[in-house]
């Protein structure tokens, strides 16, 4: 166990910090011995960093996207990104005794979407029961000063090239550094809805030990940045059936996945058009904070149940307040293509928003609201 008066040959710049004497590790069924060792060692780094790093640096630090997608990252990739100060970091932890360099995978440097600001090294020690925090550096020295391994697909950077002290971190931003924190780096294009289940049919395979090197890097990146995708390959490959279908929710249980994203069922009342008298109706729901305001997003079925018609309805928690012009509800197909009549948008203050959709057994669609909301990761729900 990590003793805060353990004697460290280490400088007056190194930071341990204390492994919980009971991580709240969550047990997985990942795919493979390394996914799994992989999560284990994210989950004691986030552990002890994040709490530190809230007290000292950043009081609003959290998770991105959000703490209920976190094993869909790590079934596939190392690292934890956090989000703070309209910035992110990514923490790279390594059980390596020999703290020689940084090596971030590429997924956290070239998909524009997952790129940081700042890159951690963090060394992890579970037998003592501390990590320790080696140096960092930023997006742009990563790209331009790192070195580019095509076989492993990292990009490393030797340990004397690291800023050692990471509250210089907190120091810069203070001073409002102009420093360059990214490099640029070029879109993805996106892949078609049949490629997409091709690569998922082949890498949702688990006897394929390294996914992330089966293919070329601009088809793994396209597919590993779409939330609702890469929580599909995740499924896959650790042999769990669908796991974001409505229907099922409502006729069994909502799984939990879903409810660690906010989901739960409840009871909607109606009022037909034209009658006087209403009726309830089963459905879903979610909060969802956009712009500093709480939101309710339902999706309950609407008329006749072999219409197959589904409401999506977007409302303030907050009775009697009414969501702002300009705020938009918008539903996509899985590959993000809109359709007709696919959204809604506040033109003037509005008690809510809300699209219907007449969907066949087994569609799937993606939600989102612009602004988007905090946390948000795309997910698929299939009806």
């Amino acid at each position: 166990m990590f003793n805060a008066s353990t004697p460290f040959p280490i400088e007056s710049y190194q930071l341990y910090l204390e492994i919980p004497p009971s991580p709240q590790v969550q047990e997985r069924n990942y795919s493979t011995a390394g996914a799994d060792r992989r999560a284990w060692i994210n989950q004691l780094c986030l552990q002890a960093f994040l709490p530190w790093f809230r007290e000292e640096i950043a009081p609003e630090a959290k998770i991105y996207p959000n703490a209920a997608v976190l094993p869909s990252f790590w079934e596939v990739v190392n690292g934890t990104a956090i989000s703070f100060h309209k910035s992110r970091l990514v923490l790279i932890p390594t059980l390596a005794i020999d703290d020689d360099e940084l090596r971030v995978p590429q997924e956290w440097v070239d998909i524009p979407e997952w790129a940081a600001d700042y890159y951690v090294a963090v060394q992890v020690n579970p037998d003592d029961g501390w990590i320790k925090i080696f140096g960092y550096t930023t997006h742009q020295k990563l790209k331009t000063k790192g070195v580019y391994d095509a076989v492993d697909r990292t990009y490393s950077l030797e340990v004397e090239d690291l800023i050692a002290d990471i509250n210089v971190l907190w120091v810069s931003r203070q001073l409002h550094s102009k420093e360059a924190l990214r490099a640029e780096i070029a879109p993805l294009a996106p892949i078609a809805k049949t490629q997409t289940e091709n690569l998922l049919e082949r890498l949702g395979n688990a006897d394929v030990k390294f996914p992330r090197l089966a293919v070329p890097f601009s088809l793994w990146a396209a597919l590993l940045v779409h939330g609702g995708w890469r929580q599909r390959l995740c499924d896959r490959r650790q042999g769990l059936p669908e796991q974001q279908s409505i229907p099922h929710w409502l006729q069994t249980e909502v799984t939990n996945l879903a409810q660690q994203l906010g989901w739960g069922k409840r009871e909607f009342v109606l009022a037909p058009a034209g009658m006087r008298s209403r009726e309830s109706v089963l459905g879903l729901s979610r909060q969802i904070i956009i712009a500093g305001n709480t939101y309710e997003l339902c999706i309950f079925p609407s008329g006749a149940s072999e219409d197959h018609i589904w409401r999506f309805e977007l409302r303030s928690t907050i009775p009697s307040s009414q969501i702002p012009v300009g705020l938009s509800l918008r539903l996509l197909t899985e590959d993000l293509q809109p359709f007709e009549n696919n959204q809604d948008t506040a033109i003037t203050p509005v008690d809510s928003l809300y699209v219907e959709v007449i969907l066949e057994s087994g569609e799937g669609l993606i939600w989102e609201t612009q602004p988007l909301p905090d946390d948000y990761d795309q997910e698929i729900l299939r009806f």
